[in-house]
């Protein structure tokens, strides 16, 4: 069993490192970062954001040896030379040596999927059509199958149901052995935590494009055992 602080997108917001560093460390053993920590509405030419919000991570990385991190796709776009929405031409070397640098802190922390009983934690979850297409119906072992999906590359996890990618909330995937897993993700920007057809998302620091706050802008902590969550007490 674990109590899981789930630190969800960033998005150059490295204030959200600092909120998780006032939580009561006694009311949790584990932390999860659930990626994207780059990109953001109108801050394509702001290298200053991206290198500020890179280096903090990289603190947090190291001040917390325990935590567990997920590559976003919004990450992995600039490893991959893979434009997409909010990409930024003018920070691309910026977000490659910054999350290069974080990878070398993390070493084998950073992956697409971590486990933490039968809960699993990813960017944008583990759906069954993506295994089966991905991993075929020979694997069947969850540790080889997590093994198998975070050796993958480009090729393999650029489509829409990919644990980088996928949107439960709206396509209606059907996750992987839901009868089974508990799914934490972040990726698709909620209000208040939805916890719905077993999946946890907690996409909940976003912002409408005028810079307003969509989400409650709160942190929260799992419990891998019962699966319940609950408002990290931030000290004021």
């Amino acid at each position: 069993m674990s109590r899981v602080l789930v630190i969800p997108d960033v998005h150059l917001k490295p204030c959200i490192f600092d909120e998780a560093d006032k939580v009561d460390k006694s009311s949790y053993e584990d932390i999860v970062v659930l990626g994207d920590l780059v990109d953001d509405w109108g801050k394509g030419n702001d290298l200053g954001a991206y290198e500020e919000t890179l280096n903090r991570a990289a603190e947090f990385g190291k001040e917390h040896g325990e935590s567990l991190w997920c590559y976003g796709n919004h990450d992995v776009s600039y490893l991959w030379d893979t434009m997409e929405s909010g990409y930024s031409v003018q920070a691309r070397l910026t977000a490659i040596e910054g999350i290069t640098k974080l990878e070398r802190i993390l070493e084998d922390r950073y992956k697409f999927v971590h486990r933490i009983d039968n809960v699993l934690f990813s960017h944008a979850g583990v759906t069954e059509t993506f295994v089966l297409h991905s991993c075929g119906y020979h694997v069947k072992e969850i540790d080889d199958i997590l093994a198998k999906i975070n050796r993958m590359g480009k090729q393999e996890l650029w489509r829409d149901s990919s644990p980088i990618w996928a949107r439960p909330q709206a396509d209606f995937y059907r996750m992987f052995r839901d009868d089974l897993f508990y799914q934490v993700v972040g990726h698709t920007p909620v209000e208040e935590p939805l916890d719905a057809c077993g999946v946890l998302t907690l996409d909940l620091f976003s912002t409408y494009s005028n810079g307003d706050p969509y989400g409650n802008q709160k942190l929260y902590i799992v419990d891998t055992l019962t699966r319940k969550f609950e408002e990290a007490k931030v000290e004021s």
